[in-house]
């Protein structure tokens, strides 16, 4: 008996917590975003403006257009794209903000026949 109560003590607790998720506050704006390649960590530095999204990174300036699906999740398309990989639109959707920052999940917007979905988190940090 005891251990049932115990569950439903952890179930209700568990359940009032909400994730804060402001995604207007990160629509636009300047950010940082912290990666790791290869083993090394590396970090990017975009621009993001309501149609477009601006990426700085080793001395290189790629541009990608957005269409926003809602005010947490928009698709990201290369403008110049140099291989077919490139081509592909990639799927953004913010699960939760904090003060400056927000967690992300990214994939390919169009899951390709016979190869497995790659979901990636990241977080990136506002700038300005």
């Amino acid at each position: 008996m005891r251990v049932i109560i115990l569950l439903f003590s952890l179930l209700f607790l568990t359940s009032c917590y909400e994730t804060e998720r402001n995604c207007t506050d990160f629509k636009t704006g300047t950010f940082d975003f912290t990666y790791t390649l290869d083993g090394v960590e590396q970090t990017t530095r975009f621009t993001r403006t309501e149609n477009f999204n601006i990426d700085y990174h080793n001395g290189k300036v790629d541009s990608s257009s957005v269409r926003w699906i809602n005010d947490c999740e928009f698709i990201l398309k290369k403008l110049h794209p140099t291989s077919n990989s490139e081509k592909d639109a990639i799927h953004m959707k913010i699960l939760s903000t904090s003060q400056d920052s927000y967690m992300f999940e990214y994939k390919l917007a169009v899951k390709r026949p016979n190869k497995p979905l790659n979901v990636e988190k990241g977080i990136a940090v506002k700038i300005k």
